[in-house]
């Protein structure tokens, strides 16, 4: 089966999480670095090895039960436990009330599955096998670990820094894209993974309309701090 890939903005949504062995705590983990504004954790004994994310302002522990009314509100609802019968409980209800639900590796049982994500500050690469083999989406991730060094990461936050100054300019669609395009493709990204300031100020200035020349060092130094991190 084909999934369709989306990604979701959690801000401001509420979440359930149903079973916080080590699977789920990584699931809770996500959603908060996410930005949900609300996980409710539901496990019977996993409170002391919850701790660290309990900490958390928006996770929410209660040690009982799951029941109905904990999917009132839910934007969206993860359940990672052993029992077969409850999951496939939660796998119904949600659906009854059309509430995106994943049950974790059993995708017949889910309405959506969670990729394996490859991460490097607001770089996000998912990669997903359908649902058929986990194992080779995680060993696909840990490829591409080794192919995107840091200078990705890094050139993402000077190209998020740099975009609101080229719109402000009011150069229009056209101009905008093939400005961007011709960034991406020149060998900024070279200079940044070498740490060369001076190239990657040079490559800026002669690619960008001589108004933002003044921004070069700036964006720079910004990008290679956050490479340092």
């Amino acid at each position: 089966m084909r999934y369709y890939p989306i990604y979701v903005n959690l801000r401001g949504k509420r979440c359930l999480v149903v079973g916080a062995g080590q699977v789920g705590r990584r699931k809770i983990a996500t959603l908060a670095e996410c930005g949900a504004e609300e996980i409710l954790v539901i496990d019977l004994a996993a409170a002391e090895a919850c701790a660290e994310l309990l900490s958390h302002p928006a996770v929410v522990f209660a040690c009982r039960p799951y029941e109905t009314t904990d999917l009132d509100g839910r934007f969206l609802v993860i359940a990672s436990t052993d029992d077969e019968a409850l999951n496939w409980r939660i796998s119904r209800e949600c659906a009854e009330r059309g509430i995106p639900c994943n049950i974790v590796d059993q995708p017949e049982k889910c309405s959506f599955i969670v990729p394996a994500l490859f991460t490097q500050g607001d770089l996000t690469v998912a990669i997903s096998t359908g649902g058929a083999s986990p194992a080779l989406a995680r060993k696909i991730r840990q490829g591409l670990g080794e192919f995107l060094g840091s200078e990705y990461g890094a050139l993402l936050i000077l190209m998020s820094r740099l975009r609101p100054l080229v719109l402000g300019l009011g150069l229009g669609s056209p101009a905008n894209s093939t400005l961007f395009r011709e960034l991406v493709n020149s060998p900024l990204l070279e200079a940044l993974e070498q740490a060369d300031t001076a190239r990657a100020e040079t490559i800026l200035r002669d690619i960008l309309p001589a108004t933002l020349h003044g921004e070069a060092a700036g964006l720079v130094a910004g990008a290679l701090a956050h490479a340092g991190a």
